[in-house]
């Protein structure tokens, strides 16, 4: 009773926590776009927005899953959304964000954006994710799918995100972070496939977190 109740507490505080972000960052407007910045497709070309986006619904789900715990379907989309999106994407923007930030943070997060997103802002998109996570991993047992069902719906969407990129640099002339625009072609096919590589690794860490937390009941069959 004690373990499903704080299930309940964690995924409707983290479901409010991210829904407060969404609406914030939706909201913020600048008169004039910052340097680095441009208005094409708003927070939308932006894989950390998309990524809270990812966790508002996935904890809504999850106080579904607390509220009917006989509703198979539920449970199952739940899992599958942790185990391919949730861990992998969550944990791979915040890596990649605080990396590239210590490298040159005009790669990624330009220094005019100071002056209208709040520091604690930049820590709960940025920082915030992660532990949230991992909470996520040790509160509830996930079931991850075979292997190769994981991998490739987690390809899948990757090189959607990706595609959306291209297209948007087609669109509007700019890439949405700065570091891309430093490639060449050849550049932008190994960054991308490095990339593409880690949230997959990222996502085999999260199954074997799985596997040492709970064990055989929370992962499929390997495939």
């Amino acid at each position: 009773m004690a373990s499903t109740l704080l299930s309940a507490v964690f995924h409707i505080t983290s479901f409010g926590w991210y829904l407060l972000l969404v609406h914030v960052l939706l909201n913020t407007h600048a008169d004039h776009a910052p340097t680095g910045v441009f208005l094409y497709a708003g927070q939308w070309k932006y894989l950390t927005f998309l990524n809270l986006f990812l966790q508002m619904i996935f904890n809504g789900l999850c106080i579904l899953s607390d509220i009917q715990k006989q509703a198979s379907w539920i449970l199952c989309l739940r899992d599958l959304f942790f185990s391919v999106l949730v861990f992998p994407v969550g944990t791979f923007v915040v890596a990649s964000f605080w990396i590239l930030f210590t490298l040159d943070r005009s790669l990624v997060y330009p220094e005019a954006l100071d002056k209208f997103i709040p520091l604690w802002v930049n820590h709960a998109v940025h920082t915030m994710v992660l532990p949230l996570v991992l909470l996520e991993l040790f509160i509830s047992r996930h079931r991850y799918p075979t292997r190769r069902t994981g991998l490739l719906i987690l390809g899948t969407i990757s090189i959607s995100y990706l595609l959306w990129v291209l297209w948007i640099y087609y669109a509007a002339g700019d890439w949405v972070y700065p570091l891309l625009g430093l490639f060449n072609q050849t550049g932008l096919v190994a960054f991308f496939s490095v990339s593409l590589l880690l949230v997959m690794l990222l996502y085999l860490l999260g199954e074997q977190l799985t596997l040492l937390v709970w064990g055989l009941t929370g992962k499929a069959k390997r495939s």
